[in-house]
């Protein structure tokens, strides 16, 4: 059963540009979500597909409404751009500041029962992801953007524990070895992709699902994640967010900082590169196999 309304009665607003208190206010919401869809996850989940022909889940839709029905008592000021809410029709407008939420990233891996799936709630201010939290339930994992950098912290889905008693270690970037790159890979990966890795010698190329990516990558586990397929801004401000506060980049072709807010293209991103530091190569587009594709 979803707790909606109890969420929203222990919820007031607060301050978005402080991180902490952000966070402390939405890890109820945010562990409700996760009980909900591991409780999905070990079930079995029906699902249906969306006009982009992309699926989507009772899962997706129930987790959307915790996260939602939580920023509005938190951030009520603050729009919120929402992956199935924009899916089902809703139109946003150009605001300078908004949250970017993917309640469940990482859908087709969930339906197929692989651990390989988050929720992501990001902050976009000026076009630039300035926070960003991301949780992944099956391992318990908790990312996030605090005032000083990137943070990970052990948060048990069961239970009801604390900000205050969550133990976060610090994350940073590792430097990359050019003569034993690891990269991490989306589980569609394309030649472009391919092509990317092998221009770079990537020793190894290891893939998985959703933004557990750039979490890794911050995290000092990898050292890049090149995405050359379609992934909407929601997908990608969270992890951009946490792994820029470790020490990383997140940059379009021409090593630009990939930017959020952009509602003349429906949100979605343009191809790129996460680095664990700044970018190893930049430009030889046409060096690259199906870029365009």
């Amino acid at each position: 059963m979803i707790r909606i309304e109890v969420l929203k009665r222990a919820m007031v607003p607060i301050d978005v540009k402080d991180y902490d208190a952000l966070i402390a206010a939405l890890l109820p919401a945010v562990r409700e979500a996760g009980r909900l869809e591991m409780a999905h996850f070990n079930n079995g989940v029906s699902f249906e597909q969306k006009a982009d022909r992309t699926p989507v889940t009772v899962a997706d839709k129930e987790a959307e409404a915790i996260i939602l029905a939580a920023l509005a008592r938190i951030a009520p000021e603050v729009p919120v751009v929402a992956e199935e809410e924009i899916a089902a029709g809703k139109v946003c407008h150009y605001a300078r500041r908004f949250f970017l939420v993917d309640a469940l990233d990482g859908t087709r891996l969930f339906i197929r029962r692989k651990p390989e799936f988050s929720i992501n709630v990001g902050y976009v201010e000026d076009g630039r992801t300035k926070f960003g939290l991301i949780y992944l339930p099956p391992s318990e994992r908790l990312f996030v953007t605090r005032p000083d950098g990137a943070y990970e912290a052990h948060m048990p889905i069961a239970g009801d524990v604390q900000f205050a008693a969550l133990r976060f270690k610090r994350l940073t970037t590792r430097k990359p070895d050019p003569n034993a790159l690891v990269a991490f890979n989306s589980r569609g990966a394309g030649a472009a992709s391919s092509g990317l890795l092998a221009l770079l010698k990537v020793h190894d190329a290891k893939p998985i699902g959703s933004s557990m990516k750039f979490c890794l990558i911050a995290a000092g586990e990898g050292d890049l994640y090149a995405r050359f397929g379609e992934t909407c801004e929601w997908d990608t401000a969270a992890g951009q967010a946490i792994l820029e506060a470790a020490g990383g980049s997140v940059t379009t072709l021409d090593g630009a900082p990939l930017t959020y807010g952009h509602y003349d293209r429906a949100f979605r991103n343009p191809h790129f590169v996460a680095w664990a530091r700044q970018p190893l190569w930049r430009g030889a587009v046409a060096e690259l196999p199906s870029v365009g594709a």
